[in-house]
């Protein structure tokens, strides 16, 4: 159903509306066209990864009443194979060990390696006891059998560490890590148009599209903060008792993933209504005609998220705590049990305590199927948005009153209106909070704007000694948000081609993003965070500016937080948000010249910088940036953040906020060229297009108004200086033979920052440059039969398996192939 795609580097939000800060993708439908067609096509990998895609299509056309009228519909079903992180061949549980042989900084070697099997042993699925005060760490069989956990090489971070190997008792974090998760979505679409009259025109476009996704992710889990009573819990077997009693161990502390109660997998029904309908044409008022086009657009959105299997940690705590009830002498909560509770023993579960199972965490699959219902459950999260918008455009030219050397000016008028709501809804125990994440209560928002836009194009010479053309192009949009306020966005652009063969571009402009119903009405969630108070005596030189501005703040010197508390946290989103706002800057050159036919060359240059970017920010940054402002307390952050009378922080509200700012600069070039074989003597036609794309700069500052905190980005993993993309088809006949190739330049894999790390810091340090290749063959059977076969990634190129990064093709070889029939 698509026509063709167009791509505008640069804000095109006076164009486009708001959103459109750094460019937009325009794509246009065909609206004329006639008879039936199947495509089928599908992917299967070749090197075990298990990734397999099939799509089918169905489109029909019809045309009434000589061309007057067409009708459309499409019909899509796709499919896409779950493909886990372990089960790509690159992946070995990669990850950084300090290295031994490293002697200090500045002296060559590396301070930390990359190395395969980096994993945890102090947690997995079998349960992990870990002594106080040393000894060894004791881990289970699946039946419940202890063993002493094996023992890391080399040192990663307090929990993790290298081994030899996999080992099935040591947790590895990969293992649970959906890198593509199941998927399918089915598309029923339609799109239909009527000339009422010659000047009359009735259009419209349907969309539903449904989509279901399978997410598998870590399972839930405890770490640490969980304690075995070694005593007289039930179900830990004698000699390990002893063993712990013996070491002095009463109690002990344990970490275990709850995989054995069903991994925590989510599925996402995502379903999406679409209807566009208007009217266009045109009239004639005296000499001038009118080019108009009025239209109604409603979508809808859903998704029902179920998370399943989620620990409810305090009923986990008291089905832990197991005992043997001396009435039945089988093992029972201690909540069921009153003569083994103590004086001061509370029950800690929240839902249905009356119904606690013991459970058994030694071992896997030793619990019961009661206790695992008891300490686990399926959350449920429901998001809708709605968008209405009604809006018209009218265009019209200069012709009849005057014109510029180069023409007519050109005007185009609009208006729209638009309203978008968003309405969450969630499970009763998910208000309550009773699963590992927190509390998130129902809520509903939503808001209206009204936007007028104003198009100009001036053509100002034309077939003139050194200005075979020359024309400027200008875009003016006001709109009134009801939750952000106003916003206005401009774009000035020119085109001027001295010769037939070259024509010199550029624009500039101002745009904006208004905030989103997410980001403007999410749910707010209470929570509880542990901090470090800036204004402590002990953090107070952590910055020049704090000291001054913790006095301000009526923070006395020497003031000493209250640390053996955690604090109320709030989160979620904030209507309080205003627009963000970017300026781009373009500048470019075609040369098409004229002794070699179609052979174009284009060179683009791009500056954009975008201000009070929204983004997401935690409770410390908030503490931090509010007394860390230089010229006094920062009154955005400061006003997030609630202290008693002691001068403790009681409450900080986190969540969205305009605090950060991004630049970009760069130059996008493309060579195409098409020529007939003939002139050398040979058959067939061949297609030239080579693409590419060198970043200058990429700098992203994560609150704006501290500058000398900058992230620069270009040239790390994710964002390298250079891309190529090149395309070559060589068509003869009925067969049409392909080839794309793809450069990623190297790339570093640590913090280019100024003052941020170095290449010593890590080794390997980089991930050298990519260049992969696909071939594909296509044959045309006849005027209605298309079949094709490929090979992606034909030589199996993917990246070290340090990084998993989705700017990389990580899947490897594979082959798709696919056939098309159409009927008239």
């Amino acid at each position: 159903m698509i026509e063709r795609i167009e791509v505008i580097t640069g804000g095109a939000s006076a164009i486009y509306g708001s959103d459109a800060v750094s460019g937009v993708i325009n794509v246009i439908l065909r609206d004329d066209y006639e008879g039936l067609e199947f495509r089928f096509d599908g992917t299967t990998d070749l090197e075990g990864v298990g990734n397999r895609t099939n799509n089918f299509s169905a489109l029909y056309g019809h045309t009434t009443d000589d061309g007057r009228g067409n009708i459309t519909f499409f019909a899509e079903k796709n499919n896409i194979n779950q493909v886990m992180e372990p089960d790509l061949q690159q992946a070995a549980a990669w990850g950084t060990i300090v290295n031994p042989a490293d002697t200090g900084e500045n002296d060559g070697i590396a301070d930390r390696l990359r190395v395969p099997f980096v994993g945890s042993e102090m947690i997995n699925q079998f349960g992990v006891i870990n002594p106080f005060g040393g000894g060894p760490r004791i881990t289970f069989m699946p039946d419940g059998t202890p063993m002493d956990q094996v023992s890391r090489l080399e040192t990663n971070s307090f929990a993790f560490g290298s081994f030899d190997q996999r080992y099935d008792t040591v947790f590895f974090g990969e293992d649970y890590v959906n890198y593509i998760p199941d998927q399918e979505t089915v598309t029923l679409a339609s799109t239909f148009r009527y000339d009422i009259t010659d000047n009359v025109r009735f259009y419209g476009d349907v969309k539903h599209v449904d989509k279901k996704i399978e997410q598998q992710f870590q399972p839930s889990f405890r770490f640490g903060g969980v304690f075995v009573d070694v005593e007289d819990n039930a179900f830990l077997d004698d000699s390990t008792r002893s063993r712990l009693l013996d070491g002095g161990q009463s109690v002990v502390e344990m970490s275990r993933f709850f995989t054995d109660i069903g991994n925590r997998t989510a599925s996402n029904d995502r379903e999406l209504f679409r209807f566009i309908g208007g009217f266009e044409g045109y009239f004639s008022l005296s000499d001038t005609e009118f080019d108009y086009d009025v239209y109604y657009t409603r979508g809808e959105v859903s998704n029902v998220r179920r998370t399943l299997n989620d620990l409810i940690p305090t009923n986990f705590l008291a089905a832990l705590d197991s005992v043997i009830d001396p009435e039945t002498g089988q093992a029972a909560c201690r909540s069921q049990v009153p003569e083994l509770q103590g004086d001061d023993y509370e029950d800690p579960a929240l839902v249905n305590p009356e119904n606690c199972a013991p459970f058994n965490p030694f071992g896997f699959g030793q619990a019961s199927a009661a206790s695992a219902d008891f300490i686990a459950g399926d959350v449920q999260r429901e998001d809708e948005i709605t968008q209405e918008m009604i809006g018209g455009t009218l265009a019209f030219d200069s012709a009849e009153w005057f014109e510029l050397p180069g023409g007519p000016l050109g005007i185009a008028l609009g208006y729209e209106y638009r309203e978008e709501e968003v309405e969450t809804t969630t499970d009763e125990l998910t208000q309550q909070g009773v699963f590992t994440n927190a509390a998130t209560p129902n809520s509903f928002g939503g808001y209206d704007v009204s936007e007028f836009f104003v198009e100009l194009r001036l053509p100002l010479l034309s077939d003139v000694m050194l200005a075979k053309e020359l024309s400027l192009d200008a875009a003016y949009r006001t709109a009134d948000y009801s939750h952000a306020g106003s916003a206005d966005a401009w774009q000035v652009g020119f085109m001027w081609a001295p010769i037939e063969d070259v024509r010199i571009r550029g624009t500039v402009g101002e745009a904006v993003r208004a905030p989103n119903v997410d980001e403007a009405f999410s749910p707010q969630s209470p929570g509880f965070a542990n901090i470090n108070d800036p204004c402590d005596a002990d953090n107070i030189n952590d910055d020049p500016d704090r000291a001054a501005n913790c006095l301000a703040l009526g923070i006395p010197a020497g003031f000493e937080a209250n640390d053996n508390v955690s604090i109320e946290t709030v989160s979620g989103g904030n209507p309080d948000l205003f627009s963000e706002s970017s300026e781009s800057k373009t500048v470019g050159v075609v040369w098409t010249p004229e002794f070699l036919e179609n052979f174009s060359v284009t060179l683009d240059f791009y500056d954009i910088e975008i201000e009070d970017a929204i983004t997401e920010v935690g409770a410390q940054d908030i503490l931090d940036n509010c007394v860390d402002a230089t010229g006094g307390p920062d009154a955005g952050f400061c006003s997030q953040i609630d202290r008693d009378e002691n001068n403790d922080v009681e409450v900080v509200r986190s969540g969205f906020i305009n605090a950060s700012a991004l630049k970009t600069s760069g130059v996008e070039f493309q060579v195409r060229y098409t020529t007939e074989l003939g002139d050398l003597g040979l058959p067939g036609e061949l297609r030239l297009n080579l693409q590419g794309n060198k970043v200058n700069e990429l700098e992203e500052y994560a609150f704006q108004d501290r500058p000398d905190e900058i992230n620069v980005e270009v040239g790390e993993v994710g964002d390298p200086e250079y891309q190529l993309r090149t395309i070559v088809d060589y068509r003869l006949d009925e067969w049409n033979f392909n080839y794309t190739s793809r450069f990623i330049d190297r790339s570093a894999l640590f913090d280019v920052s100024p003052g941020a790390d170095s290449p010593e810091d890590v080794s390997p340090a980089f991930v050298g440059s990519i260049w992969t290749h696909d071939f594909s063959i296509e044959y045309t059977y006849n005027e209605n039969v298309d079949v094709y076969v490929g090979l992606r990634n034909a030589f199996n190129k993917v990246p070290p398996g340090y990084t998993f990064n989705p700017l990389y093709d990580l899947l490897g070889r594979r082959l798709n192939a696919g056939i098309t029939v159409r009927f008239e």
